[in-house]
């Protein structure tokens, strides 16, 4: 199991409700092709560096886990083919120094998290 963070943008059009069910469906890809998801972070809507689709702004969401390499090829078949997403990155985390960044950034979100639950 490698160490991954993926993010990934919405098209700020979408309502609530339509944002959760993407952000939801995109956990379950990773889960059903054998990965675990750490932690997550809503970043919300932010605005884009460059117009993508004549889309100005968009809504951000990160995802760390732990998967097999054909757990991210999935994911970013995934991604391309869902008309939602405008924009998509995933990084794998392989040296110890990396894995070490990546714990921070987990721990990080988790704090995030309850804060917002609070």
């Amino acid at each position: 199991m490698r160490h991954y963070e993926t993010l990934f943008v919405l098209k700020p059009t979408l309502t609530d409700e339509e944002k959760e069910q993407k952000f939801n469906f995109i956990k379950e890809v990773i889960e059903k092709n054998g990965g675990e998801i750490v932690a997550t972070e809503d970043i919300g809507v932010r605005k884009l560096a460059y117009p993508i689709e004549k889309f100005e702004r968009g809504h951000y969401y990160i995802i760390y886990f732990k998967a097999p390499s054909t757990t991210v090829k999935e994911l970013e078949r995934i991604y391309r083919i869902t008309e939602e997403i405008i924009r998509f990155m995933t990084i794998k985390y392989e040296t110890n120094k990396d894995i070490k960044a990546w714990e921070k950034m987990v721990e990080r979100a988790k704090k995030q998290s309850k804060k917002e639950e609070a």
